[in-house]
């Protein structure tokens, strides 16, 4: 038997959209989470991945390049989406984080087993490895996943197909103040008291600070929105 952690964890709507320069000078843009390129210790086990997971993700069967990251640095789901490229005793492997690995200490990687084996050998089960955050290789704009039960008084919403790892979200209506929308663990940003009515406008920055802005038609119910744009 190998090491802990071994465990099973078990509509498009046009929009506009607008690219801009950080606009939360003198925050900490990464959200807590682990800098862009910033190399990384620490080792790497694996479990039975699906995809999903704490980061509230479907299922990923076409794709199981993915790992689940330690609970220090996953960051109250600011790691969720983020792609890390892995340096093993054998080779090398791109993931997406789309967990979170609650025993696991802070350096430690609980990958896929098709991941795993890209980079040991699979009797080894734990080996040493090196990690850094990196840019997403996606295609097309960012997509607003709104979680089900979402209506103009309670809604939720999750960032999908980012670049880069998103530390936070802001809304308003017309031209009033941004407002942040809290984050939770489980990586939607929940609005207590809803969005309302008719269209209002998000905004989405980046952990290196680079911020888009998109209008959204309306509050969806488990349905997802797609914007026209994309960090750089």
């Amino acid at each position: 038997m190998r090491p802990l952690p071994h465990r099973s964890r078990s509509l498009l709507v046009p929009m506009a959209a607008t690219l801009l320069a950080c606009g939360g000078c003198g925050e900490d843009p990464s959200g807590g989470g682990v800098p862009l390129g910033e190399e990384q210790q620490g080792i790497a086990t694996y479990y039975d991945a699906t995809g999903a997971g704490n980061c509230s993700y479907d299922a990923s069967p076409n794709d199981m390049m993915v790992a689940a990251m330690n609970t220090p640095q996953y960051a109250n789901s600011a790691a969720c989406g983020q792609c890390v490229d892995i340096q093993g005793p054998s080779g090398n492997v791109r993931v997406r984080i789309v967990d979170r690995c609650p025993e696991c200490a802070a350096g430690h990687l609980d990958l896929s087993r098709e991941a795993f084996a890209k980079i040991a050998e699979m009797r080894l089960g734990r080996v040493d490895i090196k990690w850094k955050v990196v840019s997403c290789d996606v295609a097309g704009s960012l997509q607003y996943h709104f979680k089900n039960g979402s209506n103009p008084w309670w809604t939720a919403i999750q960032v999908r197909n980012h670049r880069l790892p998103i530390s936070k979200l802001e809304w308003r209506r017309g031209d009033g103040a941004w407002k942040n929308v809290p984050r939770q663990d489980y990586n939607y940003f929940v609005n207590d008291s809803g969005m309302g009515e008719g269209s209002f406008s998000v905004r989405v920055t980046a952990s290196t600070g680079e911020q888009v802005e998109d209008t959204l038609s309306r509050v969806l119910d488990n349905a997802t929105t797609e914007g026209i744009s994309q960090f750089r």
